[in-house]
């Protein structure tokens, strides 16, 4: 699968379109000036493997933590996000949390699986609703200040896709989640699907 198809089909999943996608497909060369090395701890890390093995749960395939999308996150974060959207992303895991023990009087890392799933379908509703007004609230405040840079994105809008684009472009998710052929043989314009059939890495 071609990074540039995984990014779109990714943009539908998740209603919106690819955050840095952009930078993702240039090589993640983002200057925003006050890009950090080392912007996420190893407690942080692991918590985002924990998010992310909510959204992609280990089945008859492993999950996203089998992946360790939360340091692929990390990276992503740090290298391809604009200043703005990094630090929303950092901040959202602290709100993510202080949402979980709103929500179940519980810490994220001792919720169950089922408060868990709770918690970011919650979430997922909220960026979601976040998203649709983004673009008129930053409208408004151009109007007051025609150099507003703009609104971050929705933190958990953020998690989701790297998740996603995480799981997908690692050698779990192509070999075990996806049908892998490492080396492609004759062309073939029309393969017989079956209904649950897995999509070609």
């Amino acid at each position: 699968m071609e990074r540039r198809e995984l990014l779109k089909m990714i943009a539908v999943l998740t209603g919106g379109a690819m955050i840095g996608g952009h930078a993702i497909l240039t090589g993640c060369n983002v200057k925003s000036g006050k890009n950090q090395d080392h912007l996420f701890t190893d407690q942080e890390i692991e918590f985002l493997n924990e998010v992310s093995e909510t959204i992609l749960p280990e089945t008859n395939t492993p999950g996203a933590k089998a992946a360790n999308v939360g340091g692929f996150m990390a990276v992503m974060v740090n290298d391809c996000y604009e200043f703005r959207d990094q630090k929303a992303f950092k901040e959202g895991i602290k709100a993510l949390d202080t949402a979980c023990e709103k929500m179940h009087k519980t810490s994220f890392m001792k919720a169950s699986t089922a408060q868990r799933l709770a918690l970011l379908m919650s979430l997922d509703k909220e960026a979601k609703l976040y998203q649709s007004k983004k673009g008129d609230m930053e409208e408004a405040e151009r109007k007051k200040d025609k150099d507003f840079p703009g609104l971050p994105n929705h933190y958990f809008l953020m998690m989701k896709q790297l998740t996603m684009l995480g799981y997908f472009t690692s050698e779990v998710g192509c070999t075990q989640a996806l049908r892998y052929l490492a080396v492609p043989g004759k062309y073939e314009g029309s393969v017989p699907y079956k209904k649950g059939d897995k999509a070609w890495a």
